[in-house]
């Protein structure tokens, strides 16, 4: 059983982090030094720096009237099932369903759920159901000694397969965006700044995982065929979610199947690309993985293992990342004074020359502007588990079956761990307000145990485009307005967001080559 935790309210002097929520957190994934910080510029004279922006939400309403919008806009977007009741309380059923649900917005209640030493809560089975076509029993949906054996070898292929040597590869990737965002500033032309982003960090990943550039052919049918499974996976079906039993299996209409089927085949090719002669020839995830071992029995990952895995990374990979710079650059899009004070921040640091790996460390205010988006806008919406046997979450009795919500999108807007919590405010990641965090309260890359290998990777690369693409271009959104966010696979933007750029006067321009 789950013991009832004491909900920690926030008062104002919230009390200091714990060592491991420290070690957990964005901040901790890369190791800086008093030596390696240049102070963040403070807000420029006569601009406001209090947070007065509140980006775009859904409206939080009644249960009852939260479920039928959810019913009438038929999108399956969960959060518009989400009544105003799940941003306060700690531990609350949700809606009306034949199996019970359950949100845990509690920190210290979903640390142990997250952590569950016994295995008593595993991946939830829709999840596992809509991912297990394109990503097998892998890392993402595999749940107890499966899980923990795949984790043993993982673990050591990413700690190899250090951040600082594949920033080459991602300097290559943006180098190569930045051409095309130049085009566009040339014409004038409109783009999605969703698809945008998302070729721009599908080509990363390519690099940094396959050696090889997006635009490949291979690359560019496991994009495509990837950009229709995140639209139409039957994860969210609301009569799903609301009648069916637990442990229902989950059928995926025949589009969504065949995408599965083309990823797979793709991915298998760049596979057997590192699986044909000497493996010593690349330097690159893909080989780390292929040659990862488990150190308590020497087994390799076979072929389809490393399919499963390498999928992950490529959705992991790109998709989470691509759905953050997404709000990010739309919020900066009328943000002026945060882009002031980011641009006077790269002055400072990395002067007339190019943005290296040793600069990303000491960019902090740009690394925040990323936190504070990942907190209004948490790649992951929900971390959904299941109740494999019956027991219980604080004074809740849970039922066998139960859908255990934990959602960082409530927990990172609830305010009792967040002051201002639908505000856009990056300082309150800065140092001097280190004091305010709450434990536990901030949870972008999952939490415990299960805390996404790939944390230093996307922070590193983040603010890398970032700060780049902040320091040549001036983005504007087209009908700000009319953006709002929906859950899907990750936390998107109901419709694309159309946007036009503009080159800096006298933006410096890095040279780092072009060639992954």
């Amino acid at each position: 059983a789950v013991r009832q935790a004491v909900r920690r309210p926030h008062t104002g002097r919230p009390s200091e982090p714990e060592p491991e929520t420290r070690a957990r957190s964005l901040s901790s994934t890369l190791t800086v030094s008093d030596a390696d910080v240049t102070a963040a510029p403070a807000a420029p004279a006569g601009l406001d720096p209090g947070p007065t922006y509140i980006p775009p939400r859904p409206q939080a309403l009644s249960p009852i009237i939260s479920l039928f919008r959810l019913i009438a806009q038929g999108d399956g977007d969960l959060l518009s099932l989400l009544p105003s009741d799940a941003y306060r309380m700690p531990v609350g059923h949700l809606g009306y369903s034949r199996r019970q649900i359950l949100i845990v917005n509690d920190p210290q209640l979903y640390r142990t759920i997250l952590t569950d030493p016994t295995d008593i809560f595993p991946k939830n089975d829709l999840m596992v159901g809509a991912l297990e076509p394109l990503v097998g029993n892998s890392i993402f949906v595999s749940s107890g000694d499966t899980w923990r054996r795949q984790r043993r070898m993982i673990d050591p292929a990413f700690s190899h397969m250090r951040v600082g040597q594949a920033f080459p590869s991602m300097s290559a990737g943006v180098a190569a965006f930045e051409d095309k965002l130049r085009e566009h500033a040339r014409t004038g032309e409109a783009f999605s700044l969703d698809i945008a982003m998302s070729h721009l960090t599908a080509d990363i990943i390519c690099r940094t995982v396959f050696s090889t550039s997006f635009d490949t052919k291979a690359s560019r049918e496991v994009f495509d065929a990837f950009t229709l499974f995140e639209r139409s996976v039957a994860q969210v079906e609301w009569k799903r979610l609301i009648f069916d039993p637990a442990w229902k299996h989950v059928d995926q209409r025949p589009d969504v199947e065949a995408a599965c089927r083309i990823i797979r085949e793709r991915l298998g090719e760049l596979v057997d690309t590192h699986l044909t002669g000497p493996i010593t020839q690349w330097n690159d995830i893909a080989a780390e993985m292929v040659n990862a071992q488990d150190p308590e029995t020497g087994e390799r990952f076979d072929r389809k293992e490393l399919i499963d895995q390498l999928g992950v990374m490529f959705l992991a990979g790109h998709e989470t990342t691509a759905s953050v710079l997404t709000w990010v650059f739309f919020i900066l899009s009328s943000q002026h004074a945060t882009v002031a004070r980011m641009r006077a921040e790269i002055d400072a640091v990395v002067g007339e020359g190019d943005i290296g790996f040793e600069h990303i460390r000491r960019l902090v205010f740009t690394r925040n502007v990323f936190r504070e988006t990942m907190r209004l806008y948490p790649p992951i919406t929900f971390i959904p588990r299941v109740a494999a046997e019956a027991t219980t979450i604080g004074k809740y009795k849970v039922k066998r079956g139960a859908m255990i919500m934990i959602s960082p999108w409530t927990i990172h807007r609830n305010e009792n761990y967040w002051r201002n919590a639908h505000h856009f405010d990056p300082d309150r990641f800065s140092t001097e307000r280190e004091h305010e965090l709450v434990p536990g309260a901030y949870l972008p890359f999952g939490l415990g145990p299960r805390v996404c290998v790939g944390a230093a990777f996307a922070t590193t690369e983040a603010t890398l485009i970032l700060a780049r693409l902040v320091r040549h271009f001036d983005f504007s959104a087209l009908d700000a307005e009319s953006v709002r966010p929906v859950a899907r696979l990750t936390t998107r933007p109901k419709n694309q967001i159309m946007c036009r750029v503009t080159a800096r006067a006298g933006g410096r321009t890095d040279t780092s080559p072009k060639a992954g």
